[in-house]
């Protein structure tokens, strides 16, 4: 179950030389800065008649959304400065700004807010004439699937212009109660915070970037592990995330390497995983986490030099063997078995419970279409992730190219220290390069 409070956040950056549609022709459509906003606010109250959930609030109860168009937030900030600015070194700290800040659940003792917003934009106008899209959607109804669809159909609602009366995008189904019935959660015990969530440690977040050659290399060496199948991008940069991670937190803790076990979850769209597939535009978090343990056995430590290491082939292939069987027993067909999900939930919590094992979570949002999202202006300069403010969580997001990946890593400074010197890290990535 997932907190209604978290708000994860994207930004999409445009440059005031966009092209219309992309299409090599100069713009078109040369807005006033103010003319930016109200055309973004007219689109946007289009938009959310198709995704009206978003306009409404969580009932007091919250096990269900109120549709009582109460509405999303619109803000507006200038920025005192030029996009080349951000671009040069982009801080994911100092990109929270860029974001509309929600504040924190009303006071009812249970996290749930019934006021805030379910979807909050800021539109930040720079001087050079650029602009930034922020926005954060409530994590408890929207996902990455969910996430793209909108800004992308409210991408299109705003390039089609006033006078259509056509839809110019498939309409959303908020109907996913139907697949997956829910459970009643008033009455089942929640799961309570770690000691690792509850202690001060502070988490820093910085971005890593890995060029489509790198990426390619990588793969290349990992493939006769990974035989007959191909590695994808997405698993092979995870193992070495996190076989870094844990050696940084060895180098950081004094804790020899193969003596603590260690947990990766990603989420898994369960759209794409049912029989047959579900439609894309199924609104909602239709979203499991999986999960694969690397044991002592497996993290034996293996001597280079003075350092210890994780044999990485080892480990991407345990990743791979993990997924498979995690993604073959979890429940896929109609009807759902939520108690089944439900338990598995359940069974990660706890795990992450043992203060005896570092945990590190993911997720991916490559091959959605934030690139394509052109509001009028041009598609994005570039799209990102600021600051999440959620430790131990590698996301990971296309490059501009569609080929290479931007890894957003949260983890304590601690182990940040070593993680960004380590050599095989990079090996395949540059820390924060410049954006274009």
């Amino acid at each position: 179950m997932i907190p209604c409070h978290v708000y994860p956040p994207t930004l999409l950056f445009y440059a005031a030389n966009n092209n219309v549609n992309g299409s090599g022709d100069m713009a078109a459509m040369r807005m006033k800065k103010r003319d930016y906003c109200q055309h973004l606010m007219q689109s946007l109250a289009k938009t959310l008649t198709h995704f009206y959930p978003l306009a409404g609030r969580w009932s007091k109860g919250h096990d269900m959304i109120q549709c009582t168009d109460d509405g999303a937030e619109f803000v507006t900030a200038r920025v005192k400065c030029s996009l080349s600015q951000i671009f040069e070194h982009p801080d994911p700290e100092m990109l929270t700004g860029l974001v509309p800040a929600i504040g924190q659940p009303d006071g009812d003792g249970d996290g749930v807010s019934t006021t805030l917003p379910l979807l909050a934009v800021q539109a930040n106008l720079f001087d050079c004439g650029g602009i930034a899209i922020g926005l954060k959607m409530s994590h408890r109804i929207v996902d990455g699937t969910t996430a793209s669809t909108f800004i992308s159909c409210w991408a299109k609602t705003a390039l089609d212009g006033s006078d259509s009366h056509q839809v110019p995008f498939m309409v959303p189904k908020f109907d996913a109660a139907s697949y997956f019935p829910p459970l009643d959660f008033l009455n089942s015990s929640q799961p309570s915070p770690s000691p690792a969530e509850l202690a001060d440690i502070n988490y820093i977040t910085k971005r890593f970037v890995f060029d489509a050659p790198k990426i390619a290399t990588l793969q290349s060496n990992l493939a006769s592990a990974l035989a007959p199948h191909a590695p994808t991008r997405v698993l092979v940069l995870s193992a070495l995330i996190w076989k870094c991670a844990m050696e940084a937190l060895s180098k950081s803790s004094n804790i020899p390497l193969g003596s603590r076990p260690s947990s990766f979850k990603l989420a898994m769209d369960l759209r794409r995983r049912f029989e047959p597939p579900m439609s894309q535009t199924l609104g909602g978090n239709a979203v499991a986490n999986i999960f694969v343990i690397a044991t002592p056995s497996l993290l034996k430590g293996q001597k280079e030099s003075d350092d210890e290491t994780i044999d990485l082939k080892d480990l991407v292939v345990k990743l791979r063997k993990g997924l498979e069987q995690q993604n073959a027993t979890y429940p896929t067909k109609l009807p759902f078995d939520s108690n089944e999900a439900w338990k598995r939930d359940q069974e990660y919590e706890k795990l992450r419970g043992n203060v005896d094992m570092y945990h590190l979570c993911s997720g991916s949002w490559c091959r959605f279409s934030f690139y394509e999202a052109d509001f009028g202006w041009g598609k994005p300069t570039w799209v990102s992730i600021p600051s999440t403010g959620i430790k131990d969580l590698v996301i990971f997001i296309d490059k501009r190219d569609g080929k290479g990946i931007e890894a957003l890593v949260s983890v304590s400074e601690e182990i940040m220290e070593h993680l960004e010197s380590n050599p095989e890290l990079l090996k395949y990535a540059s820390v924060n390069p410049s954006v274009m």
